[in-house]
């Protein structure tokens, strides 16, 4: 949707250093960019080519501006600005409201007459789906589920049972949410399967990646709560619980029954083991995991960085000799 500079830094509250009657068409990168495009500059990695971007205007901090020869709009957190004003330039597409004649909807569901329906999805027994949501091509809704307003499933999207979502939520294609947890007994004879009996309960303002699987609870309800971000292929065991505004990368997996506080991050390939507690303000680094409740905010992470193969073979060898090392080091001092 073409805006005018000055229509932008007033709606959004920003500085403008440049013509308020320069019209923005379109998005791109600092390298990309042209007369009608809005990029933006909040790593010093990218700085190099601030001024030679053919951008009609830059995000940028303050005293990145002195570089740019271009229009400036000054934020102190150019990302977020510049996120928050590619939405207005490129809106998400309108969808006409109405039930597609190849979508199958049980006699008990209820559908918003604002929603979306699209081709092959299936909605179950009892379940709601609200104002305005789209349900995208090949979405399954189970029973006894309910999808808040304005939410977006975008396709090939499972919500399997007993599933609650709350508003504005975004779910990616080959998202699960509400399969079976892991739970099962093991006897002489073999393995029981626990029954899950619980349900998933999503906040509001949640994005769920492509492939990411959120398992229902074992008795009570796994809790996603509002604001949370989950990447791609990632695994929520069952009975865990997220606090808001966290922020989970992609190949992550949290062991069930496993609680993790607000506004926490999860760098990507991290996990958690089982019936942990996590509190609020904690970072774990990249290929780390927990494994015992983590009660002070902070950075945490634990990890080995590929290095040339004969030389991790000599490490390794010294790491199995460490604990004979350790017991002459005892005798000695002794």
């Amino acid at each position: 949707m073409p805006i005018s500079l000055g229509d932008l830094a007033t709606r959004f509250g920003c500085e403008l250093i440049g013509d308020p009657e320069t019209v923005i068409g379109g998005v791109a990168s600092l390298q990309t960019a042209n007369y009608e495009s809005l990029t933006f500059l909040s790593s010093p990695s990218y700085k190099s080519l601030l001024p030679s971007t053919k951008a009609a205007a830059v995000v940028l901090r303050a005293e990145d501006a002195k570089e740019c020869q271009v229009a400036a709009l000054i934020s102190d957190n150019p990302y977020a600005m510049y996120a928050r004003m590619a939405g207005l330039v490129c809106p998400e597409p309108v969808f006409e409201p109405g039930i597609h004649a190849a979508a199958v909807v049980a006699s008990s569901a209820s559908v918003a007459d604002s929603a979306h329906i699209a081709a092959g999805v299936v909605i179950g027994e009892r379940s709601t789906i609200g104002e305005g949501s789209y349900v995208g091509p090949g979405t399954v809704i189970g029973p006894d589920c309910t999808v808040g307003d304005q939410c977006r499933l975008i396709a090939n999207v499972t919500i399997v049972k007993r599933v609650k979502i709350g508003a504005r939520g975004i779910f990616h294609p080959g998202a699960v949410i509400g399969s079976d947890g892991f739970g099962n007994a093991m006897t002489p004879d073999g393995w029981v399967k626990v029954p899950q009996l619980g349900g998933v309960i999503v906040g509001d303002d949640v994005e769920i990646g492509a492939n990411t699987t959120i398992d229902c609870g074992a008795i009570e309800d796994t809790v996603i709560e509002s604001g949370v971000r989950i990447d791609n292929l990632c695994h929520i065991g069952h009975n865990v619980r997220i606090g808001e505004h966290t922020a989970i990368a992609g190949l992550s997996g949290i062991a069930g029954s496993t609680t993790i506080g607000k506004r926490c991050m999860f760098a990507g390939q991290t996990a958690a083991v089982g019936h942990i507690q996590v509190c609020d303000d904690v970072i774990v680094m990249g290929k780390s995991f927990l494994s015992k409740n983590v009660t002070v905010a902070g950075v945490y992470g634990a990890s080995f960085p590929a290095v040339n193969a004969k030389s991790w073979a000599k490490q390794l060898a010294r790491f199995r000799r460490l604990g004979s090392l350790i017991d002459r080091v005892k005798n000695l001092e002794r």
